[in-house]
């Protein structure tokens, strides 16, 4: 089995015999249904092949579709024009960066259907010749753009650029509106939606598919297409790791599965990672190994965000569904960048709680910023994480603590200003890729206690001071009867008062009973 990792052009894709994950009858549905529309899916999701798979339909290449629920659908295959943008490729670090991107995009255009010199915004040039191509052939336009919004991630952190942009690119696509009579279907994708004065804002005619249950599986691959068309892939997955098929699956699940993109709907594997691990025949972090965006580091940054209350808040769908630039909370770029997903849905008041949605993400998320919180150099989590493993299990707290002490030494508060609120971040993130059941800032009945991590054998319970005492910690352990909840509790329990110091910049001392 050829498997289309990386594939991004359905043509390719179909010639070279890859395998095709059919989502044709959903994209049929999609042209017949309605003309404009708006997806945000996460990278690597399967955004750019189907973008490819419309060009390649509404181009009225037939023969690509042979054997596909589609050919057995559609009765006319018509030949539209096609105007494919794709903002991908590009660093978007100056102003007439953008502008270089759209004229490379509109200047063949207009060689073919003509232009006319006096105009030089791009929105208005793109307009022409939109005109001028349904007047010279008769043929209505499609417009399917690609990662419309890396523009506006790649200056993220430099807002008046990211204005620029914005009123660029709102003048850009405001013409799908004006020039409605000679588009036949328009498709925008991207990873994220982004608000207030949005690039969208003048496009009341645009359905955002990015929340809509009809569409919620058609990136993405589902249980039931893992069972269509790798059924055999799964079985020699098995036979590799000496396991029964049951277990691959259930492990596929646990890794890769987990995407929700509606309330109760239905589980979406992510497709880069599901693939290479059955290629490869290896389990892996195949998402996270292509990188992670530097957009989501700038994200943290601007803002003392408590790392725990990313799978604690509750949140409505409209602020899930779009970005304010203006609003420092970091969750609607998260979600939609696909590091969280929807996990439950409360009807009557109408919130979401979301988390990670797979393994592979939550260990990723952490081991990406574990560096950003201590000394660890990328890649080096492992051993440092590994150690900890085995002290904790052995119910050493100081071999524990003090090899705490020595990767949070020396930190330059790289993410967050706050001191306590950095420390207690940073522990956070380690105790997740401990793997242990962790909890942070649990509430009790007289108070809050700042960690507990669980083991086999041990329930350590942890108490955080900024400038003041490891005693005082351990005080307030006991003082707040942090330790009741785990009278009946079999294991051993230790409790571990750390105090911070601000102007040293480190854990200053601990203490444990």
């Amino acid at each position: 089995m050829k498997y289309p990792i990386g594939i991004q052009n359905f043509e390719s894709l179909r010639n070279d015999g890859y395998v095709y994950v059919d989502k044709t009858a959903l994209i049929y549905r999609l042209v017949d249904e309605g003309r404009y529309y708006f997806l945000s899916r996460p990278r690597r999701f399967g955004k750019s092949l189907l973008i490819s798979t419309l060009e390649a339909y509404l181009s009225g290449k037939k023969e690509l579709f042979k054997g596909l629920a589609i050919e057995q659908l559609e009765k006319d295959w018509t030949e539209y024009l096609i105007f494919h943008l794709d903002l991908n490729v590009g660093e978007y670090k100056t102003e007439a960066s953008l502008y270089e991107k759209l004229d490379s995009f509109l200047t063949p255009l207009e060689r073919q259907y003509g232009t006319l010199p006096s105009l030089h915004e791009a929105g208005q040039r793109f307009e022409y010749v939109i005109g001028q191509a349904y007047k010279k052939t008769g043929k209505r336009v499609v417009i399917l753009v690609d990662e419309y919004d890396k523009p506006l991630l790649a200056t993220i952190d430099h807002p008046e650029l990211q204005d620029s942009f914005r009123s660029t690119l709102k003048a850009f696509y405001g013409v799908l509106k004006s020039m409605d009579g000679c588009i036949k279907f328009a498709l925008l994708t991207g990873v994220t939606k982004f608000g207030k004065v949005s690039v969208f804002s003048d496009l009341n005619n645009l359905i955002d598919l990015s929340m809509d249950e009809r569409y919620q599986t058609i990136c993405g691959i589902t249980e039931d297409e893992i069972h269509r068309y790798f059924e055999k892939s799964v079985q020699e997955l098995a036979k590799s790791y000496n396991i029964s098929c049951e277990e691959a699956l259930y492990r596929l699940e646990k890794y890769y599965d987990g995407y929700h993109f509606v309330e109760n709907g239905k589980g979406v594997y992510n497709p880069f990672s599901l693939l290479n691990t059955l290629s490869r025949q290896k389990f892996g972090r195949y998402w996270f190994e292509t990188g992670t965006p530097s957009y989501l580091v700038e994200v943290m940054k601007q803002d003392n965000y408590p790392l725990p209350d990313l799978t604690q808040e509750q949140v409505t769908g409209d602020f899930l569904n779009s970005i304010d630039s203006m609003s420092k909370n970091p969750i609607p770029l998260i979600y939609q960048s696909g590091y969280l997903t929807i996990k439950s849905y409360d009807p009557e008041f109408g919130f979401y709680t979301l988390g990670f949605p797979n393994k592979e993400v939550e260990e990723g998320f952490a081991d990406y910023l574990l560096p950003f919180y201590t000394n660890v150099k990328q890649g080096d989590s492992a051993f440092f994480i590994g150690n900890f493993i085995r002290e904790l299990r052995q119910g050493h707290v100081d071999d524990f603590m003090r090899r705490m002490a020595t990767m949070l030494a020396d930190t330059d508060y790289k993410v967050v200003g706050d001191s306590e609120l950095y420390f207690q971040n940073a522990f956070y993130l380690i105790s997740r890729m401990l793997g242990f059941y962790t909890e942070v800032e649990r509430e009790t009945s007289d108070g809050r206690m700042d960690m507990t991590v669980k083991t086999k054998d041990y329930v350590y319970i942890f108490e955080f001071k900024l400038d003041g005492s490891a005693a005082d910690a351990l005080r307030q352990i006991d003082e707040k009867g942090y330790a009741k909840p785990f009278a009946l509790d079999s294991r051993r329990l230790i409790k571990v008062g750390v105090n911070f110091s601000l102007e040293k910049r480190c854990i200053e001392e601990w203490k444990h009973e």
